[in-house]
């Protein structure tokens, strides 16, 4: 059975993370999806045990809100009689049609299951911090290159056949490259990365590793032996079997920066829904067309659901034939097994419940915690705003923005900055213009008025727009001044 524990023994269930509406668990399973039984089962335990509301994040884990100590545990058991086995580690994450897309360049499964079995090997899953993670990213209709990550692997074509492309701390845009090398050599720079992270302590990242640091890992394939991992050694992470004149010294791998202090233990979850997702090329909400049948996307509105309406689509998604159900990032699901015409019906059905069904919908644009009164924290009703402005100010919200709505400052739906952020405290709903919850609002109004607010902004967008312009091209040209102004005395 699942126990209360340390990260490492079943972190997303063991180390439930307290939030303003109780405590939160987070889980993804091992095979990568759910049948539609087990899913309708979690819902069934997030009614008994939890507020009702079942999440699925930016980074596509699925998350139980509103549970209590005890609470917390009997879902842990449930979770275990329902056959989910959930993962535990260091994340290494994958795409959600990881296997079975024909347009994916190479399958990342084998390549991420070495990754892991070395990571733990190594010993390195207490050493680092939880927000720690690696993305191997085979390419395909569904690639990540919006997930941020510490170490990024991409499936790459070359004449010799397929290699991979490793990179560090950041998303696909972002990102330092480092090599492209095969298999092998991705995994062991991977492992040589995460080595040098835990030697800085478990906050760092690898955007805290040094530039000599990085270049060592750059120049890893070129003269790592095969013994590499084992002729690390697991406290210092040192090499010990390199030639003289060799580039890659114990130092380089060492190096703290007076930081080698290992913190203690502590749990998976910060209680946040999970940043570091940014707009992906291609929404997962829609029909994808695989080598055998379809899968189709599913989103829920601003990441949330009730579990009560969870579970009547996948007791109908059952009825239909779907096979499996895998959890999407760009919080959606993915119901694998329908034929075109049950997809149709499925989709159908699922917009009377009132999920996400095109990737077009203003909603998408939203990024909203769950806000008062569902979370103590919440200053405003961050969800009730969000459907107002979606139905009134569909047109403010093309794809090149997003709105963030939050409680308050803690910016838990999403930590990093947006075009127009809606902010909840004591004095009401402030603005911020391109910028985050943390930061200073240009103007206030009344939380429950907001809406109006962001009315007025997109009616100025609407009038001063020139033609073949952005939303936020546009606002950028209106200032943060005049769009606060615009916010205010509307």
């Amino acid at each position: 059975m699942n126990a209360f524990s340390r990260r490492g023994a079943c972190p997303a269930l063991s180390a439930p993370m307290q939030t303003g509406d109780g405590l939160l668990v987070r889980l993804n399973p091992v095979a990568g999806g759910l049948s539609p039984k087990s899913l309708i089962g979690l819902g069934e335990s997030a009614l008994r045990h939890g507020n009702g509301i079942v999440e699925v994040t930016a980074r596509g884990s699925l998350q139980i809100r509103g549970l209590t100590a005890d609470s917390a545990r009997l879902l842990a058991a449930e979770v275990d009689a329902l056959g989910i086995a959930v993962r535990t580690g260091v994340p290494v994450e994958i795409g959600p049609l990881a296997g079975i897309d024909p347009q994916e360049i190479a399958d990342p499964r084998p390549l991420t299951e070495r990754i892991r079995a070395a990571i733990e090997e190594a010993g390195l899953t207490p050493r680092l911090g939880p927000k720690v993670s690696v993305v191997v990213d085979g390419g395909g209709q569904l690639a990540m290159d919006a997930l941020t990550a510490d170490v990024r692997l991409r499936a790459v074509r070359v004449t010799a056949g397929i290699q991979w492309s490793v990179s560090v701390a950041g998303d696909a845009r972002s990102a330092t490259p480092l090599a492209t090398v095969d298999a092998d050599a991705a995994r062991d720079i991977t492992v040589a990365a995460l080595r040098m992270i835990a030697e800085k302590g478990r906050e760092a990242h690898t955007r805290d590793l040094t530039e000599r640091q990085l270049a060592s890992l750059a120049g890893w394939h070129s003269f790592a032996p095969p013994s590499v991992l084992r002729d690390i050694s697991p406290s210092r992470g040192e090499i010990g079997s390199f030639g003289a004149g060799s580039s890659l010294s114990a130092l380089e791998i060492g190096e703290t920066n007076g930081a080698s202090a290992i913190s203690p233990l502590a749990g998976e979850m910060s209680g946040r829904t999970e940043g570091g997702a940014v707009e992906r090329h291609r929404s997962p909400i829609g029909l994808f067309d695989l080598a055998n049948g379809h899968a189709l996307g599913i989103g829920l509105p601003f990441g949330s659901m009730q579990a009560q309406s969870l579970i009547e689509l996948a007791t109908q998604a059952s009825g239909l034939g779907t096979t499996e159900i895998r959890l999407a990032p760009g919080r959606a699901l993915l119901f694998l097994g329908l034929s075109a015409s049950a997809s149709s019906t499925l989709q159908a059905f699922a917009a009377t419940l009132g999920f996400v069904t095109s990737p077009f919908d203003p909603r998408t644009r939203i990024a909203a915690c769950p806000g008062m009164p569902a979370c103590a924290s919440g200053h405003i009703a961050t969800r009730a705003i969000a459907e107002t402005i979606a139905k009134e100010s569909a047109d403010l919200l093309d794809a090149s923005l997003t709105l963030h709505i939050s409680g308050c400052a803690k910016a838990c739906a999403h930590p990093g900055p947006a075009a127009l952020t809606l902010v909840g405290d004591e004095i009401g709903a402030g603005l911020v213009v391109d910028g985050t919850a943390k930061a200073l609002p240009a103007g206030y109004r009344p939380g429950y008025d907001a809406a109006r607010g962001v009315a007025g902004i997109a009616a100025a967008v609407r009038s001063e727009r020139h033609a073949g312009e952005t939303a936020a091209i546009c606002l950028a040209r209106l200032g943060a001044t005049g769009v606060a102004e615009l916010y205010r005395r509307n």
